[in-house]
This record gives C-alpha cells, sequence and structure tokens, in this order.
C-alpha cells in the first residue's frame, strides 16, 4: 500500500472526526489564562475580549490569572493543558523575551503553542515626576545623560513591559538609568506621582488618567499616531526618538496540538471580536486599538513572535543582562 493511499484512508477516517470536533466545540466553558494580576493592563484586555469571542463561541470565556516568575508559571500551566480548545493564554511581549531572561524554560515559547493570532499592540508611554524640570523628550534626555546615572527609572521586575521599554530606551538613546523595581504597576505609578522615583515607562493604559489630570508629566507615546486620549502627548517620532519603538502586543495562543478546526473556531471568535464596536470603544478608551485582520492570525503571530524573540534577545543581551 502506498504512502498516498494510507494517507487519503487515514484522512477519510479521522475527517468524520474532526468535523465533529469543530461542530460540537465548544461545549463548555472555556479558561483564558492571563498570567499577570487581576486588574492589570493584560488582566483588563483578557476581560474585554472574553466577553466579546464568548458572543461567538456561545460559550462563557472564564478568566483565570496564574501570577508569577515574570509570567511564566501562567505560560506553562497552557503549555501543559490538554490540546483542546478549553485552556487559552493571553500572553504579552514577555512571550518573546523568556528565552533570553531565562535560562531553563519549562516550555518552548514557539513550539509548545497553537496560535491563534496577535490581539492589539498597547503603546508605552514614557513618564515623569510631576516637578521633572525637563520641558520635552529632548530635554529629558538631556539631563539624563548629564546626570550619569543618578536618574531613576521604576520597573516591574524581569521581563515586566516597563523594565523592556526601559532597556529600549537605554538602548536607543544610549543612556543609563538606576532600576528601582517594585511589586506591580499601581506602586510604581504612586511613587512617580509622589516623586520618589524620576521616570517611568508603562502600557497607555496605566499612566493615562494621571497624565490627563497633569498628575505626572507625560513625555512620548510609543505609537505611529497620537492617542485621542492623550492628544498633547507626542509620538516617540514628533518628539525626536523614532527608533524609540516598543509597544506591550498581546497574542492569544492555545496549547500545541490543538486539532485545527478547533483552532480555526478560536480565529474566527477572535476575528469577529476584534471588529466588535463595544470592544473597539472600550480598547480606545484605554489608549489602545485592535490589530488589523491579517495579524489577528496564526500565521501572522508566530512570525512575528520569531522576529520579536531575536529582537529582544539582542537587546538583553547589549544591556548586559544574565538569565536567570
Amino acid at each position: 500500500m502506498t504512502y498516498l493511499v494510507r494517507s487519503l484512508i487515514l484522512f477519510v477516517l479521522l475527517y468524520p472526526c474532526r468535523a465533529a470536533i469543530a461542530e460540537d466545540y465548544p461545549t463548555r466553558p472555556v479558561t483564558m489564562i492571563v498570567p499577570f494580576s487581576a486588574g492589570g493592563p493584560g488582566d483588563v484586555i483578557a476581560r474585554i475580549l472574553g466577553g466579546a469571542m464568548s458572543a461567538t463561541l456561545k460559550q462563557s470565556i472564564v478568566i483565570e490569572n496564574v501570577v508569577g516568575a515574570g509570567g511564566t508559571l501562567g505560560t506553562n500551566r497552557v503549555a501543559k493543558a490538554a490540546a483542546d480548545g478549553y485552556t487559552l493564554l493571553l500572553m504579552h511581549v514577555g512571550q518573546a523575551t523568556a528565552p533570553a531572561l531565562y535560562a531553563k524554560l519549562p516550555f518552548d515559547p514557539v513550539g509548545d503553542f497553537a496560535p491563534i493570532g496577535l490581539v492589539t499592540d498597547v503603546p508605552m508611554i514614557l513618564v515623569a515626576r510631576p516637578n521633572f524640570p525637563a520641558k520635552d523628550l529632548n530635554e529629558l534626555i538631556a539631563q539624563i545623560r548629564n546626570a550619569g546615572d543618578k536618574i531613576t527609572f521604576g520597573n516591574v521586575g524581569l521581563g515586566s513591559a516597563s523594565q523592556l521599554c526601559g532597556l529600549m530606551f537605554m538602548s536607543t538613546t544610549d543612556t543609563k538609568l538606576t532600576p528601582i523595581y517594585y511589586k506591580g504597576g499601581g506602586p510604581a505609578l504612586n511613587d512617580v506621582i509622589a516623586g520618589h522615583i524620576d521616570v517611568y515607562c508603562d502600557p497607555a493604559t496605566g499612566p493615562t488618567p494621571y497624565i490627563q489630570s497633569n498628575t505626572i508629566k507625560g513625555y512620548a507615546i510609543t505609537s505611529k499616531k497620537r492617542v485621542a486620549t492623550l492628544p498633547n502627548v507626542p509620538t516617540s517620532a514628533e518628539a525626536g526618538l523614532p527608533t524609540f519603538d516598543v509597544t506591550t502586543w498581546y497574542g492569544l495562543y492555545a496549547p500545541r496540538g490543538t486539532p485545527k478546526p478547533v483552532v480555526d473556531q478560536l480565529v474566527g471568535a477572535l476575528q469577529t471580536a476584534l471588529k466588535d464596536p463595544p470592544l473597539i470603544n472600550r480598547f480606545g478608551e484605554l489608549s489602545m486599538s485592535p490589530v488589523e485582520p491579517e495579524r489577528a492570525t496564526p500565521e501572522a503571530l508566530e512570525a512575528f513572535l520569531r522576529a520579536e524573540i531575536g529582537k529582544w534577545g539582542r537587546i538583553i543581551k547589549a544591556a548586559g543582562i544574565e538569565p536567570q
């Protein structure tokens, strides 16, 4: 019996099963794991997205926060979960930085997952304490250079968006900042407001209301165009630093081996959700927007993830950060 004949027989035998999987899925609630604490940007995005996707899937999506180890605990939970479409992962750029930050990962960020698609690119905002003397980004960079490493920079620890933004900023401007570590974005923002640290960089969802109320200073937002919620904050390019290009992108994944019919249903639910007017409006209120439909696909997410792993690997190595 030839290979072709065997393949045809196998396809005929399995096709009804795969079709049944596609037709029946999902028959119970789906769990979306977020590897970060409740109330943070990833959690907020997951709840908005889960609500929109559940309307298409006709099943509720339950958000479960699994925190610890820079997001790798929750990510590993999904990597080891049953490949049946009932356990999903919403993970940010940390999926790409983990190989450079951790010496022994318990999972392969690419090989252990079935990508569903990109969800959103959340721009970062570079902010400073309210009484910081620089009036714009150029003056901020000049003062940092003049101060050597005396300017403090808040971040939320290894692999966090704030740390990555700081690394990109220092790499782009050839400057040095002294890191001050926090357990969460809330305490870091509070210390910026109180003037206890000088500079902070965070996804736009966090600092936006404080910039709007003039509680802290916003110097640049890393989006291609200004956002409606912060019309007076220039983009990095407008502020004179076009290569300061970093976003906290989020992708949706299932465990490797999830049947293609199930993945296809999830892709369809994701793309429908990203066109949903209430989701678009809610994202807009948080200074972000859904990705274009062509990026909300498994192929686009996998290609983007591979490129990001290479980019951040170079940046992290250049910063002298040794894998833990």
